[in-house]
């Protein structure tokens, strides 16, 4: 007698619905609508979040330094860098962190997508599959790395040469999360694939 499984098609559409849904919102609002800023066609991104080692006091006449470079801090410890009219090199540099870490994401939704439609055949089980996750596991390695870096490096490249320098340090913090989610991806991706070699070495011998 055959068992019926708990997973209906409704429930592979949904997810299907789920992740093309949340696909469509990461590259709008992570991706065009910052590309479209950059270009000018709509208001840029002019703001970003630094970390300043002490409360953020600028005196009179750095002010007017500041002033005359279009850039201004304000907040404490975690404070706000904003430019006043930046140009298409500055929108660029506080737009790239965000982008491209918008653009991995697409890739593990994308490839989450091409996993659930796998269901369709009712088995998720398959060797594609296994390279999938694997891919998976390297992006989110990649923006592991990627996402303490990228807004220290654009950052120091925005306040060379004016006098925020000196007061937004250059200090990259490593996280251990993201890394062992990634390392626990690749080793699921792994298993896949010893399992579908399993399955494929078994269904031979029958």
């Amino acid at each position: 007698m055959g068992t019926k499984s708990w997973w209906s098609r409704t429930d592979n559409r949904l997810l299907e619905a789920a992740l093309g849904l949340a696909a469509l919102l990461a590259g709008v609002f992570g991706v065009l609508l910052p590309v479209l800023g950059v270009v000018g066609l709509i208001d840029p991104v002019d703001t970003r979040e630094v970390k300043v080692e002490t409360t953020t006091r600028v005196p009179g006449t750095v002010t007017d330094a500041v002033a005359g470079h279009g850039l201004t801090l304000t907040g404490t410890h975690q404070a706000n860098l904003i430019f006043a009219h930046p140009d298409v090199s500055q929108r660029l540099l506080l737009a790239l962190p965000d982008v491209i870490g918008s653009l991995l994401l697409l890739l593990v939704l994308a490839l989450l997508l091409q996993m659930a439609r796998t269901l369709r055949g009712g088995d998720v089980f398959v060797p594609s599959n296994a390279r999938r996750l694997s891919a998976i596991g390297l992006t989110v390695l990649v923006q592991a790395v990627l996402s303490p870096v990228l807004p220290v490096l654009t950052t120091a490249a925005l306040v060379n040469g004016t006098p925020m320098a000196d007061q937004v340090p250059s200090s990259i913090t490593f996280t251990g999360e993201y890394v062992l989610l990634a390392f626990l991806i690749l080793a699921l991706g792994e298993v896949f694939r010893r399992g579908t070699k399993l399955r494929a070495d078994t269904e031979g011998l029958v």
